[in-house]
């Protein structure tokens, strides 16, 4: 076992995006007519395609194109190329929810430039692990996933692995200075054991990270009811969840923090967003935070809701019938919806530092 540890971090950044306090009401924009309330039909299918087409753009710019062999590993969310295109959009720093709701960056644990070993836990597409090592060229970044259906052309310092993070992970212990988890949500058993695995792989001074989202969609003014499709995906897929014994209250329940300390995690910090899920905000930055998030779910939903409708039952024209009283009430500015992203990040001890509460 290596005594190796990890470079000096910076201090810590605050734990608070000031820019959108959790207990702040978002001011709205309101619509200068009736019919810029409703982005249905062709103005909607535009919408998407532009900005669809802006990602294939960057991508294209950057010189990769997504190509790998879907696999058929089990998710919450489909991983053919539709979900994977979705998913894309949510991922990709300068156009992603997350980059865009963290002012650009990739993560908050304060990183030093010289870090030398990085893991991506649940990679995805590898759109995250990618920037990461363009950003980092002398650090090997490992990204592993339950599906391959991550690029071939990658920078030299990325490889993915097929590994499923739920079972023993297969890494040396100590071997990596920062570990990234995001979207897991739905997929974990038992997160103090997650974390557990996280912090055997880091070596002392190591930080891990975790990124997660609510599926309870909110407003602060009552416009989404609690009949509404809106409100009703939340309890779809808390309920199919809770049938395959994994837990999609983790933001709600607020399970990261407990769980990290559990595992041994100190200095541990936490960021809340208020995430729009259309473009009903005044606020700019939060406006085109509204119109990814208003895409990230209407591109694909039915990969998002086949599996947990069928898990609960469901026809396939109660999953259509569904998906389109969904996607109207998305698409409906009237409905300010938004929901809750939550980034905790901790470190592990020095070898010889009493662990201090969080």
């Amino acid at each position: 076992m290596s005594n190796t540890s990890s470079p000096k971090s910076r201090s810590p950044r605050s734990p608070q995006d000031p820019s959108v306090a959790v207990n702040e009401t978002i001011a709205v924009d309101e619509p200068q007519d009736e019919e810029e309330d409703l982005t249905l039909g062709s103005d909607a299918d535009s919408s998407t395609a532009s900005i669809s087409s802006s990602i294939l753009n960057y991508r294209t710019i950057n010189g990769r194109t997504f190509h790998s062999e879907r696999g058929n590993a089990a998710y919450w969310g489909s991983n053919d190329e539709r979900q994977s295109d979705a998913m894309d959009i949510a991922t990709l720093p300068s156009h992603h929810i997350w980059t865009l709701a963290h002012d650009g960056e990739l993560y908050f644990a304060p990183l030093e430039d010289n870090i030398q070993k990085v893991l991506d836990v649940g990679t995805g597409t590898g759109i995250w692990a990618i920037d990461f090592a363009d950003k980092f060229p002398g650090c090997e970044v490992i990204g592993t996933d339950i599906s391959p259906i991550q690029p071939g052309w990658v920078p030299p310092n990325l490889k993915f692995e097929i590994e499923d993070c739920t079972q023993q992970w297969t890494f040396p212990s100590e071997s990596f200075d920062y570990v990234h988890l995001r979207y897991l949500v739905g997929c974990i058993p038992d997160w103090t054991e997650l974390f557990s695995q996280a912090y055997k792989t880091l070596k002392p001074g190591g930080w891990v990270e975790s990124f997660e989202i609510s599926p309870t969609a909110e407003s602060d003014d009552g416009t989404v009811t609690h009949d509404s499709a809106m409100a009703q995906w939340g309890r779809i897929v808390i309920e199919a969840s809770e049938k395959i014994g994994n837990s999609f209250t983790v933001v709600d329940d607020k399970v990261q923090k407990p769980a990290l300390q559990e595992a041994g995690f100190v200095d541990i910090h936490e960021w809340e967003f208020k995430c729009p899920l259309n473009p009903w905000p005044k606020d700019p930055k939060l406006k085109e935070i509204g119109r990814f998030g208003e895409v990230f779910l209407t591109q694909d939903t039915e990969g998002f809701v086949t599996l947990a409708a069928n898990l609960l039952g469901w026809s396939m024209e109660e999953v259509h019938v569904y998906i389109a009283k969904f996607r109207r009430e998305v698409r409906n500015r009237k409905h300010h919806v938004y929901i809750r992203l939550r980034a905790v990040w901790a470190r592990k001890p020095e070898t010889k530092e009493e662990p201090v509460p969080a």
